[in-house]
């Protein structure tokens, strides 16, 4: 079926007038000012996830507007495709359903195939530990390791004594070589993610993980090495025996929840994974039949369309308050930009407006150190968000220690306050005038200090607040980013759930590198060529 796209709709329209007569001069001091009761009306509980819109550059007119644009373009239809198992990723035919992989048993799509791989691969992950490993080492890229890599990361409270997980992605060696010194080849567990087993850097780091372990004394390739992918035969080639194949349906950066998942698994074991697993089909449920206009992933999509197509806002920035998160901005950058980074339709035909925002972040307290100061006072306006924990989880620690860091968490949560309070206020030059600048030069004059110590203000931000970070509210929050990126692509018209545009760089990658030892630089650009060069001199 097909959906006009959103600048086809008459709300499209609309919203262009909204966003010149108030949208271009809207000032959140103002609208807090006006609207007593804003922080109730624009915040919203959603399955393990709470979320504060009130510090957004949006009114109950703009978000009429916005939902109209949403069901003119059928989003409410096409949500339905998805979970249906229509072929909604036309271009390469196939279904989209990683929401069948987290749903229950009996209550999803491919339901007994999706339950008996996951009873297998979790079967397999619980026996880690009583096969003699102490060191498991995964080797995969993009959405093979990006996703298991910050799940592993956040939910370290509850791993499973006596493991350790290690991730390595990249082709350089400098990845591989620190991992594995010190490993002992007799306790180690090689896990190789690619689903097609051909992923060029997967497989060179698999071929030398290899050779360091035949290298070692290590004798048993099918008991050390095993392999996620569909692509059974080349793992045999290889000396794997043990895979977990899955699906044409399932996308690499949504593929943490199936076999994908197998690292997470042996990290927290089978009850925690499948806690994980259920905290995004909760997620789901919200996402399919909450109101468009109480419905988070739809709310936080449509406010990204206003942002990117009214405001022209480039960017937005994630700040997750837990150190646990810290890799979750790197996963958020494939999730949106390799789904939502498209400049055609999904008839093909170019885009007259803006898609998939630069998505980065770091994690606070550490990003108000480094990158902050461009938010609060560069010339861009960047939306925030940020990401906030109310429950730490220290482990099982008494008296001063305990004590302390207890401390440090309010601390914590007081920077996260701080800073969305700061890009809301600013401050003035007036107010700036008034306060004390010791570190200032005492050759400027307190006009000039001040105004280099002055904020604009009127910078948006939204505030998640998870209980606390388990497997189960982890699952919420991926599954909401998960549901926001298909919003914003189903509006945009375009395909979320392909990748063209990273075939280009593999293709002259197989053509470049048998030149680096030939040096032939027959039919090579001037620039491509003099490096390869130089590379060789």
């Amino acid at each position: 079926m097909s959906h006009p796209r959103c600048d086809q709709s008459p709300a499209w329209r609309a919203l262009q007038t909204q966003y010149e007569q108030s949208g271009r001069r809207f000032d959140l001091r103002e609208a807090f000012a006006a609207e007593p009761l804003r922080f109730e009306q624009w915040s919203l509980q959603a399955p393990e996830v709470f979320a504060d819109l009130s510090k957004n550059r949006i009114d109950a007119a703009t978000l009429a507007l916005l939902v109209q644009l949403a069901r003119d373009c059928g989003l409410e239809s096409q949500r339905e495709a998805m979970f249906n198992g229509e072929a909604i990723n036309h271009t390469e035919g196939r279904a989209v359903l990683h929401t069948a992989l987290r749903a229950p048993a009996g209550a999803g799509l491919h339901s007994d195939e999706v339950q008996a791989s996951l009873a297998r691969m979790l079967e397999f992950a619980e026996g880690v530990p009583a096969r003699g490993f102490s060191d498991v080492v995964h080797i995969g890229i993009g959405g093979s390791d990006l996703g298991p890599a910050m799940v592993v990361q956040a939910l370290q409270a509850y791993g499973r004594p006596g493991l350790k997980l290690h991730f390595v992605s990249n082709v350089d060696g400098h990845d591989l070589a620190p991992v594995l010194q010190g490993l002992d080849p007799a306790k180690t567990l090689f896990v190789i993610a690619s689903k097609t087993f051909t992923t060029q850097e997967t497989l060179a780091n698999a071929l030398a993980a290899k050779a360091w372990f035949l290298a070692a004394g290590g004798t048993d390739i099918a008991k050390h090495f095993v392999a996620t992918s569909s692509n059974t035969r080349a793992a045999g080639e290889f000396g794997i025996t043990t895979s977990f194949g899955f699906w044409d349906w399932v996308g690499g950066r949504y593929s943490l929840w199936s076999v994908i998942g197998l690292p997470i698994a042996i990290a927290v074991g089978a009850a925690n994974f499948r806690a994980l697993l259920a905290g995004a089909h909760g997620m789901d449920q919200h996402f399919r039949s909450a109101p468009l206009e109480r419905n988070l992933p739809v709310l936080l999509g449509l406010l990204d369309l206003w942002y990117r197509n009214f405001h022209g806002f480039t960017s937005r920035s994630v700040a997750p308050y837990h150190q646990g998160l810290r890799r979750l901005p790197a996963y958020l950058q494939q999730l949106e930009m390799e789904s939502n980074g498209k400049g055609v339709d999904r008839e093909g035909r170019s885009l007259p407006y803006g898609t998939s925002p630069v998505v980065w972040g770091e994690a606070g307290t550490n990003g108000q150190h480094a990158y902050f100061q461009m938010l609060h006072q560069g010339t861009d306006v960047i939306p925030v968000e940020f990401i906030a924990v109310k429950h730490p989880n220290h482990g099982q620690l008494e008296g001063e220690l305990a004590a302390r860091l207890a401390d440090q968490h309010c601390k914590l949560l007081a920077n996260c306050l701080a800073q969305s309070q700061a890009l809301m206020q600013g401050k003035t030059t007036a107010a700036a005038l008034q306060e004390k600048a010791p570190t200032a030069s005492a050759s400027l004059d307190a006009e000039t200090v001040a105004r280099h110590r002055s904020f604009p203000g009127n910078r948006p931000s939204t505030t998640f607040v998870l209980d606390r970070l388990t497997p189960s509210s982890l699952g919420a929050l991926i599954a909401l980013y998960e549901h926001r990126v298909f919003v914003t692509g189903a509006l945009w018209g375009i395909n979320s759930f392909d990748q063209w545009g990273v075939e280009l760089g593999k293709a002259l990658c197989n053509s470049l590198l048998p030149r680096l030892t030939s040096g032939d630089a027959t039919g090579l650009d001037g620039s491509t060529a003099g490096l390869l060069a130089h590379l060789r001199a």
